[in-house]
């Protein structure tokens, strides 16, 4: 992604109004794109994660829930390891790479990520109720929509937010990490807190980052790889919003 970034390509000023005309029809349909993958990318990542956790637990004829074998190999065996590293290393992955992919090449590891995603979020279905899920994904979705909606409208450079975020965001890791050893509700707490606060601030600065990265003059591969890398960032603002949401207010079974 930095290579996309590197070459300069910002918004073009221009002295004809048909000019300026063309430019923002072409933003819009760029904006669209980066839109239409991230929402096909979360639908991806819904579907997989349900039918995982379907595949993944049975009932007893007592009603009580239990795992069938797929689901003590995913989520009991080293293998839920491999599951939960996957989509990270899918990301490095995509970032390093996406400047010498196909636009085929980059779509595919785009929905092979997002399909990682849903194997890794599956476990979610086992801790919250179902309806609490889909409560927090609607307000999810809705701050996110506002959210974004600010960072494309808005005159304000947002660029200045960029290196608290990103301090913000590492603190944020370092303290999960921490927490697994810890296993502390008052410090998973701050952390669902601040996290939502990062994520919320990354949604409007990523926006308006995409929506700079436009230039009328890309060819067709270059607008389709740097939309593809736009909705890798909104997704992942998005999904890490709704988790942060989820740990504070779902409704745990």
């Amino acid at each position: 992604m930095a290579d996309f970034e590197n070459q300069g390509y910002a918004r073009v000023q221009t002295g004809t109004h048909a000019d300026a005309h063309a430019i923002d029809e072409g933003l819009r349909a760029y904006m669209i794109r980066v839109y239409n993958y991230m929402g096909a990318g979360v639908a991806i990542t819904g579907v997989v994660a349900y039918v995982t956790f379907m595949m993944a637990v049975t009932q007893t004829a007592t009603g009580a829930a239990t795992l069938t074998p797929f689901g003590a190999l995913i989520f009991n065996s080293p293998l839920k390891w491999v599951i939960f590293l996957a989509p990270i290393g899918m990301v490095f992955l995509l970032s390093a790479r996406i400047s010498r992919m196909s636009m085929a090449g980059a779509q595919l590891a785009f929905w092979a990520f997002a399909a990682l995603m849903g194997l890794s979020l599956a476990s979610i279905f086992m801790v919250y109720a179902h309806d609490s899920i889909a409560r927090v994904f609607f307000i999810s979705a809705a701050a996110f929509g506002g959210l974004s909606l600010y960072g494309y409208t808005t005159k304000k450079d947002l660029s200045g937010w960029g290196s608290f975020l990103i301090m913000g965001l590492i603190g944020i890791i370092i303290a999960m990490v921490v927490n697994i050893f810890l296993a502390s509700s008052a410090l998973q707490f701050a952390i669902s807190v601040i996290g939502v606060l990062v994520f919320a601030g990354l949604t409007a600065y990523d926006t308006q980052r995409i929506k700079e990265m436009y230039y009328v003059g890309d060819s067709a591969a270059v607008a389709g790889r740097k939309a593809i890398m736009g909705a890798l960032s909104l997704y992942l603002d998005f999904i890490n919003l709704f988790i942060m949401l989820l740990s504070l207010f779902g409704n745990r079974e």
